[in-house]
Parts: C-alpha cells; sequence; structure tokens
C-alpha cells in the first residue's frame, strides 16, 4: 500500500469514528420490511424495522454522527425516514423527504443516512414516503447531554412514551380512498397506541366507565398487552411524549398526578404545572412527575382523543413499586376535555415560552409569507390547498434539481405568497375549485422570514379543522395566535420578548398563527401539515434556500437519482 493511499485509510477510519466535533459516530442497521403483528390484539401487517414495532429506539448524545443503512426489504414499493426534530445543518440530503431532498429507497436497495445531532431533545423517527407512517413505520431518537453538562431540572428516572393511531384498513386503502370519486375520507383510527400497544376489542377499565366493550384479560406476553411504568414512591420522573399520530390529536394524563412540562420539540420551556397535556401530531414533551401520592394503589396513564366515543383510550398503569402489577386502579381514568373545547387546548398552547437563556427572535422580518389553507376541489377530486395551490411533488428531488440546475423539474413560477383580501374565512368558498403546483418559495441565506398561517372554513358546512404544522430543517419562533382573519394590527399582538422555539405549530380552526425563522439553512424543506392525510392531498409548501452553499450531495448514494 503506497504512503498516500495508507494516509487516506486511516482518515477514512478516523472519521468513521468522530466527527468534526469529536462526537462518537454510532452505527445503525436498519432493515424496513413488512410483518405479521398484533398492534391492538387484531392481527395486521405492519411496516418494521428489524423486526420490531416501533423501530428501534436511537439514543445519542450532543455532537455525535447518527450513521443509519437503511436497507428497504419491502417488495413492491420505496421507502425512506425522516428524523423528525433534526436540523440536519450541513446534511439536507439526509432530511429524508421524497422527492424534495431525495428519492425513495427502491426495493433491496441500501442508503446511507449520516448527520450530527447537534442538541440535546426528544424526537422521533418516521417514513415520508406515501403514508407509510401511518403503516407503523416509526420510532424513538432521543438526544441527551453531552456527558458534564446537567439538564435545568432534576429527575430520578426516565420514561420514553411513543403515541400513534391505529387502522385496521391498510394504507393502500386509504390512500386509494383519498384520491377517488366519490372522496373516503380515512375516518377515526380503531385504536390508539402507547409504544405500539392497544386493546380495540376489550378496555382496561371496563368495570369503571360506561362502556360495552369487555374487561381486558391478558394471558401474558402478548403483543398488545401494555408496558407498565414501574416507579418508587417519592422519585421524580422524566416522561418523555411524542406524537406520531397520523390524523388525531390527544390528551395525555396520569390520574391524581400533576405534570410540570420542562420539554417541548427538543427545545427547554418555562416549566409550569397542569392535570392533562394537549398534543398533536409531530409534537413532543418533557414532562416531570413526582410520584408523592398514595404508594398503596396504582394509577391509570390515559391517552384519548377529546371528546370522541369511536376510539376507545389507551390505558396503561402507573405502577408504584410497592403494589402488584397485577391490581387494576379502583378510579376510573381521567376525563378527556369535549371535543369542540379548543378553549383547553389553546389555554395549555399559550402557557408554553421559552426558558431565560433561548435565543430571542430577530425584532423584523426580511420577508413575510401568508399562507391560507383552504379544501378545495382540483378536477372533482377533493386537495387540501395553500393560496389556492395543492402542492404535486416532481419525480426528481429539488435538491439534486436546484444544486445542479436541472431544468424541467418544477415550476419556475413562484407560488402565491398572500391571498386575496376579500376571501370569506368563516364560510365554504364561493370557488372551490383550485390547482396543483410545485413551486418553490425561494430564500436568501440568513433572511427572516415570517409565516402567518391562516385557517378558513371547510369546503362542506360550517366547520373548519385544526392544523399541526411541521417545518424541515428548522426551528421557529411562534410569535402568537389569533382568532377570525390576520390583520396588519395584529402585529402588536406578537410576544417578541420570550416566544417557544418550536419545530411544529397549531393552527386552530378559524384562527392564524405568527412563526418566524431565520433561512440559515442551506438546502430544501418541506413544510407541512402534519396530519398524514391532509399532506396526502397537498398541504404543503416547499422552502429553498441558498441551495449554492451546500456544499456535497453524496450523489453515488443509493436511491440519490438526479
Amino acid at each position: 500500500m503506497s504512503f498516500k493511499a495508507l494516509t487516506l485509510w486511516l482518515w477514512c477510519i478516523w472519521l468513521n469514528l468522530f466527527d468534526l466535533s469529536l462526537g462518537a459516530v454510532r452505527h445503525y442497521k436498519f432493515n424496513v420490511q413488512y410483518m405479521i403483528h398484533k398492534p391492538d390484539c387484531i392481527e395486521h401487517l405492519v411496516m418494521a424495522i428489524n423486526g420490531q414495532f416501533p423501530g428501534p429506539t436511537i439514543r445519542a448524545q450532543v455532537g455525535d454522527t447518527l450513521h443509519i443503512a437503511l436497507t428497504n426489504n419491502l417488495f413492491t414499493e420505496g421507502t425512506l425516514i425522516h428524523w423528525h426534530g433534526i436540523r440536519q445543518y450541513g446534511t439536507p440530503w439526509a432530511d429524508g423527504t421524497a422527492s424534495i431532498s431525495q428519492c425513495a429507497i427502491t426495493p433491496g436497495e441500501t442508503f446511507h443516512y449520516r448527520f450530527t445531532v447537534d442538541r440535546p431533545g426528544t424526537y422521533f423517527y418516521h417514513g415520508h414516503y406515501g403514508m407509510q407512517r401511518t403503516a407503523g413505520l416509526y420510532g424513538s431518537l432521543i438526544v441527551d447531554l453531552a456527558k458534564g453538562q446537567k439538564e435545568p431540572f432534576h429527575y430520578d428516572g426516565e420514561f420514553n412514551l411513543l403515541l400513534s393511531d391505529w387502522w385496521h384498513e391498510s394504507t393502500q386503502v386509504l390512500e386509494v380512498g383519498l384520491s377517488s370519486i366519490p372522496f373516503r375520507w380515512v375516518n377515526d383510527p380503531q385504536s390508539l397506541l402507547i409504544n405500539g400497544r392497544g386493546q380495540y376489542n376489550c378496555s382496561m377499565a371496563a368495570n369503571l366507565i360506561n362502556t360495552t366493550l369487555p374487561q381486558c384479560k391478558f394471558k401474558g406476553g402478548e403483543e398488545c398487552e401494555p408496558q407498565i411504568l414501574q416507579v418508587d414512591p417519592n422519585k421524580t420522573y422524566r416522561i418523555r411524549i411524542a406524537s406520531t399520530t397520523s390524523l388525531v390529536s390527544l390528551n395525555f394524563a396520569i390520574a391524581n398526578h400533576k405534570m410540570v412540562v420542562v420539554e417541548a420539540d427538543g427545545n427547554y420551556v418555562q416549566p409550569f404545572t397542569i392535570d392533562d397535556i394537549h398534543i398533536h401530531s409531530g409534537e413532543s414533551y418533557s414532562v416531570l412527575v413526582t410520584t408523592n401520592q398514595d404508594p398503596n394503589k396504582n394509577y391509570w396513564i390515559s391517552v384519548a382523543i377529546s371528546g370522541r366515543e369511536t376510539t376507545p383510550q389507551a390505558l396503561t398503569i402507573l405502577n408504584y413499586k410497592t403494589v402488584p402489577t397485577t391490581i387494576f386502579p379502583s378510579s376510573p381514568p381521567s376525563m378527556t376535555p369535549q371535543f369542540d373545547d379548543f378553549n383547553h387546548t389553546k389555554a395549555f398552547t399559550h402557557k408554553i415560552l421559552a426558558l431565560k437563556g433561548t435565543p430571542p427572535p430577530p425584532q423584523q422580518y426580511d420577508r413575510r409569507l401568508l399562507l391560507l389553507s383552504t379544501e378545495n376541489l382540483v378536477n372533482g377530486y377533493g386537495k387540501y390547498a395553500i393560496n389556492n395551490i395543492s402542492l404535486v411533488l416532481p419525480t426528481t428531488s429539488y435538491l439534486g434539481a436546484i444544486k445542479y440546475k436541472i431544468g424541467g423539474v418544477f415550476d419556475q413560477n413562484p407560488p402565491p405568497e398572500n391571498f386575496s383580501t376579500d376571501y370569506d374565512i368563516f364560510n365554504p368558498p364561493m370557488n372551490p375549485n383550485s390547482k396543483t403546483g410545485n413551486g418553490v418559495y425561494m430564500f436568501e441565506l440568513n433572511h427572516v422570514v415570517d409565516v402567518i398561517l391562516q385557517n378558513a372554513n371547510a369546503l362542506n358546512g360550517k366547520i373548519s379543522e385544526l392544523h399541526p404544522w411541521h417545518l424541515h430543517g428548522h426551528d421557529f419562533w411562534v410569535l402568537g395566535y389569533g382568532e377570525g382573519k390576520f390583520k396588519a394590527s395584529d402585529e402588536s399582538k406578537f410576544n417578541l420578548k420570550n416566544p417557544p422555539l418550536r419545530n411544529t405549530a397549531v393552527l386552530f380552526p378559524y384562527s392564524w398563527t405568527a412563526l418566524r425563522f431565520k433561512a440559515d439553512n442551506p438546502g430544501v424543506w418541506a413544510f407541512h401539515c402534519h396530519i398524514e392525510p391532509h399532506l396526502h392531498m397537498g398541504m404543503g409548501v416547499v422552502f429553498a434556500e441558498a441551495v449554492q452553499h451546500v456544499d456535497h450531495i453524496p450523489g453515488s448514494c443509493g436511491c440519490y437519482r438526479i
């Protein structure tokens, strides 16, 4: 071996062990496959990773590099994974978004994701191709502080809960229904899952609540048997909670126990105490729970869709180790707010403020987008649209097309930056027809961008839906929320002192939400409603910023084709 070859070989070994910040490289091999499983006691086809559902938990420290070799072992469909909440500074090609950062990984191929986790927090990963998240392609991703650093709060132990919803129809059937005439909505899920486990045909609290369901009788070792959280009395536990739901917003409570919220979407927040939390699709939280109740009892942990009776609540148990796990709580689970009680979830959301020391937002913006979210028709098909354009992604990735100036991939005309001032958000649209498009909002490096999300009436009836919006590649400051149609005078209501940093923010019915972010991450990024059917039907936009500053796109990696 020549000296030059030896030097290169040693250099590659060093890179494989450490990144530039001297963090460790953590290697994972992910095999995406289908398996037969019983998430809610009913046998179903489930998307799994390495034979696990949910997928394996990834755990790393700040500064570590994750190297995940993802092999597609599906028979007939592509796949990829988005690392939700990881900003991908310098690695936009690893964001895992079909047609935006990369092409789908075809059956039999392996793609190597390699990126650095640069801050602590509670995150997760999930499929971002078709509706594969709905099929079960997701898992937890936890980033701990570097050794020697301490959290701004104390706890004695930790649990990690991944919440999701589950359908008995296959995702293929659901997708076809959404793209059919007549239109077929997915309807409420059959069950809710906690760490991939739930009960459809029974209830653990059947003898305590008004239900026709029988009492669950687990035989031991069943795939749907709940994971019980075992605790010691008079200790404080951190519970990490993330929602990968495809459709529903959830209410989470622990009977007789208060919770202190300390983290939201990987950012510390001013601690506040609550009885229950509302968690929307794409959000994550950390709460502190002190086990200061009667140690001779067990307590329900409940997850429910607010006010819905069609989907039974998911239950597990907070088990004080002084009591056998086989003894169920003697009181019913916590009551959930009514479905239309948005004041309850708004009150919770408005309490979330940045912890002292969080970077403040720039006081001025360079550019402002006003994005109107509506239901529409495109050639008779039901769609969602933003400023009257329903997003349809191209077959070639935006990142490669922009970086290498490939023509004919997407519409070169930028999408509209605002909507008509006379649009009546409180009634169905006068003209329901829309069009599809795949244009891009282009931003200059380090420009400060405001996004005003505006909600409106649905296509039929007098109703407005809730939408959790997620931004890839960034956190944003949530400057404020407001009722009705946004007006210039509403800017005086913005919180520029201590707005929370988030990657997902909720847009309430007939309301607006104001966000601000800095375009400091060269790449192409998705910004979309995190409700899976809504994105599938076109509810999203694409942001591109300073792509000329992207140094390297690994075009030789398996699925990356431009």
